[in-house]
């Protein structure tokens, strides 16, 4: 079974994809199981948990003080502008595990200093939306540290949906039995890269974004 675990509705400030259209995409790419991670988010899950067409990992995508950190299994919202420590043991708290998103992403990675540093549960070792060489990195500092990882697609649009993901067990059927798989290191990743063009185009746009934000993380 594959599982996209990073996913953005429109709940998201930047997302595109209404939770109807996540499932039917998800249905025609061949998933099994999803977790939508908007930004700061948790809205979506409640609107997609019982769609009876693919598992749902209940997540989010949290702007820490220094990079983004995906939390999977939580029971309720976690508040961004924390420090990573702070967001990390939020996450434990809302019954959830800490997994560090693209890394070495240059715009809201945390980076290998951050991710080493901190009780991280696991690693994004493939998104979408990553370069090769970061993904290559975030894949080889997951082995490193001797995290579970974890894979998605980062999609903003219906399309990307299924560009990124981790390779699980047919027979698992609940979303806890998905998380459970991924945390005993049983989930394998593979995912596009984000090439030179689309990796020009997404700075650009970041930058754009972060000023209209007031020079604030997503």
């Amino acid at each position: 079974m594959k599982a996209d675990l990073h996913i953005h509705s429109n709940f998201s400030d930047d997302g595109e994809s209404t939770v109807e259209q996540i499932i039917e995409a998800a249905v025609e790419k061949g998933l099994g199981c999803i977790s939508v991670t908007d930004h700061n988010n948790f809205e979506a899950y409640e609107k997609i948990k019982d769609n009876g067409k693919v598992i749902v990992i209940p997540g989010i995508e949290v702007s820490s003080k220094e990079g983004h950190i995906l939390a999977y299994g939580i029971s309720r919202d976690i508040s961004r502008g924390m420090t990573i420590k702070d967001t990390i043991d939020a996450i434990h708290e809302a019954g959830g595990v800490a997994f560090a998103a693209h890394p070495y992403r240059w715009w809201s990675g945390l980076g290998e200093k951050n991710v080493l540093s901190n009780n991280f549960d696991g690693i994004e070792a493939r998104n979408a939306r990553s370069t090769s060489s970061g993904n290559r990195r975030a894949e080889a500092l997951a082995a490193r540290a001797g995290k579970p990882v974890s894979a998605g697609s980062d999609a903003h649009i219906p399309s990307q949906i299924g560009r990124g993901t981790v390779e699980l067990s047919d027979d698992i059927d609940t979303w806890q039995g998905a998380l459970e798989a991924i945390m005993e290191g049983k989930a394998r990743p593979a995912s596009e890269s984000r090439h030179a063009k689309s990796t020009l185009a997404y700075g650009t746009t970041s930058i754009v974004e972060w000023i209209m934000r007031g020079f604030r993380k997503m």
